[in-house]
């Protein structure tokens, strides 16, 4: 299953293809080339992503060298050497990042949303993009299968805006993707929803777009611990580190638990949240005992010219090196279920750095509420 095309202008020129397929299959790749109206073929060379979690699909870089005389190709297709006679039957996809860039860009930072799937959680949708935008994101792409209709709104209103890309995902109409990320939990063809490929061609999609592209899910947030925004907080790490790819450690924030008795003031709940559909993240400021999850789940913020085969927690190829954020810089506010109903005063601890941004961040939810129509404007 082919899902994109991208100009690889790094280390040698050629095309990149990115595919699902079976990894027990090792077919030789024919890439058939359109460069002004004529058809070219070269051999095609598969990359296997190695980070397939024990399912049976997985992701492939399928790298198209240009032959003599094709320069510039418009469009590709792959086939099998062995399925030479069907050339005329290829599906072609038009060839993106035509132009690298490395100097100016559309965006300061972009990230990568995979993938969303049977969603309903609207509430917290809202405060998610508003936090984001209030980080100084400028993009935010969304792979999307299925959501309720409440949801539907909400991101209709954020693509309208500019602000959401919204990216149909339709890989469940080719193979049965798992609804987990553990195959003996969740039985499947390809890990959790397609996220693997779904990452990689966010990251290209964008590479030439925006300086930095984080790759998070939408229960996720990096926030800084000292300054104000990413925009304040990358120049701060790249002071200290010099690096392509920067790890932040995963606190895990339940927001599915009635919070301990508490001398700390609670947020109160803004009028009219309750009727929203989803969870208000505002109200959970206590986060899980830290584990070996807090380190083995990081989520990372990268260059990603630097970035050959993104994965979901660090890159997949061992050498292009993250550098671990220090948590008192940033850290990674996770925001989920842990299906517990009180928590345990002596096991959690109270964090209430979010709350510093309550003013702004209920005020720009409140906007967006009533735009979408679930808050009336009186």
């Amino acid at each position: 299953m082919l899902l994109s095309a991208y100009m690889e202008h790094r280390r040698e020129r050629q095309v990149r293809v990115i595919a699902v397929m079976l990894r027990s299959e090792t077919p030789a790749y024919r890439c058939l080339l359109c460069c002004n109206n004529k058809r070219h073929v070269s051999e095609g060379v598969g990359d296997t992503i190695n980070d397939y979690y024990g399912f049976d699909y997985g992701t492939v870089h399928i790298m198209c060298p240009l032959p003599s005389g094709c320069d510039t190709p418009s469009h590709v297709a792959v086939t099998t050497a062995a399925a030479k006679s069907e050339d005329s039957q290829a599906v072609f996809l038009e060839i993106k990042n035509q132009k690298a860039e490395s100097v100016s860009f559309a965006y300061d930072f972009a990230v990568c949303i995979s993938t969303m799937y049977d969603f309903t959680n609207v509430l917290q949708l809202v405060q998610t993009l508003e936090m984001m935008r209030i980080l100084g994101i400028n993009k935010v792409a969304i792979y999307k299968t299925s959501c309720s209709p409440e949801t539907q709104r909400v991101l209709d209103y954020y693509t309208k805006t500019g602000f959401v890309d919204l990216i149909p995902w339709t890989i469940s109409r080719y193979i049965n993707p798992s609804h987990g990320s553990q195959i003996a939990k969740s039985p499947g063809d390809i890990h959790y929803y397609g996220q693997m490929p779904a990452l990689n061609d966010c990251l290209y999609r964008y590479m030439y777009q925006s300086r930095y592209v984080s790759l998070q899910d939408l229960d996720e947030l990096i926030i800084p611990e000292t300054v104000d925004s990413l925009s304040d907080l990358l120049p701060l790490l790249e002071n200290k580190h010099r690096s392509d790819c920067y790890k932040f450690a995963n606190f895990v924030f339940p927001n599915d638990a009635q919070n301990p008795p508490s001398s700390q003031t609670e947020p109160s709940q803004s009028p009219g949240w309750q009727q929203v559909p989803g969870e208000n993240i505002l109200v959970h400021p206590y986060y899980l005992p830290l584990s070996v999850y807090t380190y083995s789940n990081c989520k990372v913020i990268v260059n990603p010219r630097a970035i050959f085969r993104p994965s979901v927690h660090e890159p997949a190829d061992p050498t292009e090196i993250c550098t671990w954020s220090d948590i008192n810089d940033a850290r990674l506010y996770h925001y989920r279920s842990v299906n517990q109903q009180r928590l345990n005063p002596d096991e959690v601890t109270y964090h209430g750095r979010l709350l510093n941004y309550s003013d702004r961040l209920t005020s720009a939810v409140n906007i967006a509420l009533t735009e979408t129509g679930f808050l009336t404007s009186d």
